[in-house]
């Protein structure tokens, strides 16, 4: 590839690109929530959830094949673990484990690592994760449709070689939680989301960052995006946008997506730039909806190279490695506009993140 040379970014959306993966437009199948690596080198996959717990907890449980850094080492499963009490005290915990005790069903999400259990039908979902003195125990009911954009592939490079594949297969689910640390036991209800990741190339050489979120207001459920692509790929933007009504979507194409980035700041732990208010306006002609995120506080500030070891650190720093990845609370509004008129307006609380592979742009 010559230096001026910049390679395409896009998502997949041709019917070529639907046969080349085994799904349709459209149509949702259980085994895309299944295993869809063989979690040998080359490949990185894993089953995300969060939830806004109703005690005022907020809990993250993923399940990975490995750690997605290190995509050439073979099966490495681990799972992670993060609570915040209702008091703010955060915990934050990783289980590493070795490649034997994982399985995983390639028809349906059934993931197991030991003891512990990642599994459903796109509807509901079991989740249960112990690491150290911290163990979980959820029940994860769909209220939203599972959904993706277009086939949920971006396809990087010439030929679309390089992949990185995403399916939000509960948007949205109502939660039953348990949860527990040194045995001290809390149960709650709470409102959730479960996606899956996969792909085949570092994520940090084909995305420079994005923003992503979630959330729900009044009777909107929305899912929102914005991914840079690297700068081999001409720093392509590529949005994402999904807003339901009732359990019903109402707004999913992305051509009609105008994302803002207001009120910067560089974050002094990380070095990155963040904008404290993020807004997506979807214009539909005389209709618009608009969703802004405006953070209140960080949930976490995790720079990589502090999660990397020995010689691997020592290399991440001399070659100037600095990925960050942020996470934020604060709250969501989703307005609903005719013309100029406001016809509605919804405010709940929200968390979202800010992954940041490159380097900050001048």
């Amino acid at each position: 590839m010559s230096r001026d040379h910049t390679a395409p970014a896009r998502m997949g959306n041709t019917p070529a690109d639907y046969a080349r993966f085994g799904i349709e437009p459209g149509a949702i199948k259980p085994h895309e929530d299944g295993l869809r690596t063989d979690g040998g080198p080359g490949s990185y996959e894993w089953w995300y959830f969060d939830a806004h717990l109703d005690d005022g907890a907020k809990l993250v449980v993923v399940f990975f094949t490995k750690e997605f850094t290190a995509i050439d080492r073979p099966l490495a499963p681990m799972i992670r673990i993060d609570l915040t009490l209702p008091d703010g005290t955060t915990v934050e915990k990783l289980a590493e484990f070795d490649a034997e005790v994982f399985s995983a069903s390639t028809d349906t999400c059934d993931v197991r690592i030991g003891a512990n259990v990642f599994a459903g039908d796109l509807h509901t979902y079991t989740i249960r994760a112990k690491a150290e003195d911290v163990e979980v125990d959820v029940t994860l009911t769909g209220q939203v449709p599972a959904w993706r954009p277009e086939s949920g592939h971006w396809l990087f490079g010439d030929e679309g070689e390089q992949i990185f594949a995403w399916l939000p297969s509960v948007p949205e689910g109502r939660v039953e939680a348990t949860y527990s640390i040194g045995g001290r036991s809390s149960t709650t209800t709470g409102v959730g989301y479960h996606d899956h990741n996969w792909g085949n190339t570092l994520m940090l050489k084909l995305m420079h960052h994005w923003y992503w979120a979630r959330g729900s207001a009044g009777p909107y459920s929305v899912i929102a995006s914005y991914i840079t692509a690297e700068k081999q790929y001409g720093y392509a933007t590529l949005p994402v946008f999904m807003l339901a009504r009732d359990g019903k979507f109402i707004a999913d194409d992305k051509t009609k997506v105008t994302f803002e980035e207001l009120g910067p700041y560089t974050d002094t732990e990380t070095g990155k730039p963040v904008a404290n208010v993020t807004r997506y306006t979807y214009t539909d002609g005389d209709e618009r909806y608009v969703v802004t995120y405006t953070r209140h506080s960080d949930l976490s500030t995790v720079k990589f190279v502090d999660g990397l070891k020995g010689p691997k650190k020592a290399a991440a720093k001399i070659a100037g490695f600095d990925g960050a990845y942020l996470r934020f609370v604060g709250e969501v509004r989703i307005e609903h506009y005719e013309g100029h008129n406001l016809i509605e307006s919804h405010v709940d609380d929200a968390l979202w993140e800010l992954m940041y592979f490159g380097k900050a742009r001048p």
